[in-house]
């Protein structure tokens, strides 16, 4: 995608939660000049961060609409039936239409917008905040190839971008969405435990936290498998394989792996009640 072109785009947000900030973000460290940017919200609550970063706001949707090319629709899933019959009739063949609400599909979003209508599903995580995030896209019918080729040039700089089929938008919730908060909940245990054997808690999470971090890029640059990876560091008789163990012991595998299966279910269940929710 020409750099130029992305520098000469509209973007608008209809929301103005943290994934909302975090896209933004992530833009604005691109080609995308904040005087091109526009962000929408019924209350002023969160919109003072984006007005930092130059970003114009704005409590009108039709506004946002009107202003921009591409459209992030960054409210909650029940909202959008409500936020997309108010701006319907403002979307025209120009605009490309981005929800990023849990659970919304794409049916349902061509069902909400003019016939024709350009919608794409995406799906980010929160470390899109500091452009480590891990997005997954999937086009709707009358999405062309350069659609989701312009809007992975947008968020590139978000982190890792990927498209797919939109069955796996659902599973990614639970894989990614949801997964910074399992791998959140176990730096805070491995924390807890260093501070158990005696050691200060301020260090300990701080300790945990590079952990994660150096863990994460490790399997990441490395292209291993993490079960590599984790042989590399057991040594015969050693401290960790009587560390993994106990964590089999515990179930933490099984745990994790029913985690995200929860999480998956819950975000089709929430497309579930929007579909029957848009049609009402």
């Amino acid at each position: 995608m020409d750099p130029e072109m992305d520098s000469q785009l509209k973007i608008g947000f209809i929301g103005a939660g943290n994934m909302a900030f975090g896209i933004a973000k992530g833009i604005l460290s691109g080609n995308v000049l904040p005087v091109n940017v526009k962000v929408g919200a019924p209350s002023s609550r969160n919109l003072g961060r984006f007005q930092e970063l130059g970003i114009s706001v704005t409590h009108s949707n039709v506004e946002v609409v009107g202003s921009s090319d591409v459209v992030f629709v960054a409210v909650k899933p029940h909202l959008v039936p409500q936020v997309l019959s108010e701006v319907s009739q403002h979307v025209t063949d120009r605009h490309v239409i981005v929800s990023v609400a849990a659970g919304v599909t794409l049916a349902t979003l061509e069902e909400l917008l003019p016939e024709n209508s350009v919608a794409i599903r995406l799906m980010p995580n929160l470390p899109c905040v500091v452009q480590e995030g891990a997005l997954l896209f999937a086009r709707g019918s009358h999405a062309k190839q350069e659609d989701g080729a312009l809007l992975r040039s947008l968020l590139h700089r978000c982190g890792l971008v990927e498209e797919g089929p939109e069955a796996w938008i659902d599973i990614h919730t639970g894989l990614s969405g949801s997964g910074v908060a399992f791998v959140y909940l176990f730096a805070e245990a491995l924390a807890e435990g260093a501070v158990k054997m005696g050691m200060p808690s301020a260090l300990a999470h701080s300790i945990a936290s590079q952990t994660v971090l150096g863990a994460g890029r490790l399997l990441r640059d490395s292209g291993k498998h993490p079960a590599q990876l984790r042989s590399e560091v057991c040594t015969p008789g050693g401290t960790t394989i009587y560390g993994l163990h106990t964590l089999e012991q515990g179930g933490v595998r099984a745990s994790t792996i029913s985690a995200v299966e929860s999480a998956t279910e819950r975000a089709r269940e929430l497309g579930r009640k929007s579909a029957a929710g848009s049609r009402k």
